[in-house]
């Protein structure tokens, strides 16, 4: 029997792994992923001997020479952006001046406006006072 133009998802053909084979490693894995897995394990075994081999003084320079471009310039901005953070948080900044001297402002029409508000409610209330007499 034919099943026209369209076919159905295949969701019935699932395989999945046994624990066996798990633990033996040879389970069906995406080949995409056993890729990347073996990628991940070189960058892993290199990174472990280059670790090895490099003493404590070499371990800085060297670090700072094998850094391509990207990365210097990733890790300087990181730096740079801490630096400016702190400065903010000291209020060293034009950006955190400006900030401070609204946020003065905005408490200082705060204060005036409540000061205000109290004026008019005395005010009121003498009025009420001298109604009643």
């Amino acid at each position: 029997m034919g099943r026209g133009k369209f076919k159905g998802k295949p969701t019935g053909r699932r395989n999945f792994s046994t624990p066996e084979e798990m633990v033996a490693g040879t389970a069906a894995r995406p080949r995409t992923f056993k890729q990347q897995e073996q990628a991940e394990d070189e960058e892993r075994e290199e990174h472990e001997e280059e670790s090895e081999n490099d003493s404590e003084e070499d371990s800085q320079l060297g670090r700072t020479t094998e850094l391509s471009r990207r990365e210097r310039e990733e890790i300087e901005k990181q730096k740079a952006r801490e630096r400016y953070m702190r400065l903010q948080e000291q209020g060293k900044t034009e950006q955190a001046r400006k900030d401070l001297e609204r946020l003065a402002l905005i408490r200082r029409q705060r204060a005036e406006a409540a000061k205000k508000r109290d004026e008019e409610k005395a005010a009121k209330e003498q009025k009420k006072v001298e109604a009643r007499k």
